[in-house]
């Protein structure tokens, strides 16, 4: 069946992090997104914990699309791994999608939303979103071979093993 033709109404999108299936989707990121077949569970739990939103997409008990964000609530906000299944790809799912992550109490005041996207820029132009050059810097970390202690609130120290 083509997407054209895709009944979509009993598609699913679920905003709560308990209803995520971490299995399907490593599954899901193996099949529709190049740059995510490598990531392991133990690094997918980890992501999903220090995200808000985080949505997904079922057909049934079938996932089928994923997003998640990071955001301070009010001035700026990421969101990061948007993808749907290459069989419902063209229906306007991933559309959907990105709008439920902007609509989430998290992320609707925030003034600016950032995403980065390898070759989809005309997808997310479609939606709003602007190419822009003046935001392009990255830091890639480099795992640190000693202990690093950081100082918190009153005078503890917290020693992070990296």
């Amino acid at each position: 069946m083509t997407s054209t033709t895709r009944d979509s109404s009993h598609i699913q999108f679920c905003t709560s992090r308990d209803r995520v299936d971490i299995v399907q989707i490593q599954e899901l990121f193996k099949a529709a997104a190049f740059w995510a077949r490598a990531r392991k569970i133990e690094d997918w739990e980890i992501a999903i914990a220090n995200s808000e939103p985080v949505v997904t997409v079922w057909d049934g008990p079938r996932a089928i699309g994923f997003a998640r964000a990071t955001s301070d609530g009010i001035y700026r906000a990421t969101i990061w791994d948007v993808a749907i299944h290459p069989d419902y790809q063209g229906a306007g799912l991933g559309r959907k999608l990105v709008q439920t992550v902007l609509s989430h109490p998290r992320m609707c005041r925030v003034e600016r939303v950032y995403l980065m996207t390898t070759y989809k820029q005309s997808f997310y132009e479609r939606i709003g979103f602007q190419h822009n050059a003046s935001t392009t810097m990255v830091l890639e970390n480099q795992l640190l071979e000693e202990n690093i202690e950081l100082e918190i609130s009153k005078g503890e120290l917290l020693t992070a093993i990296c």
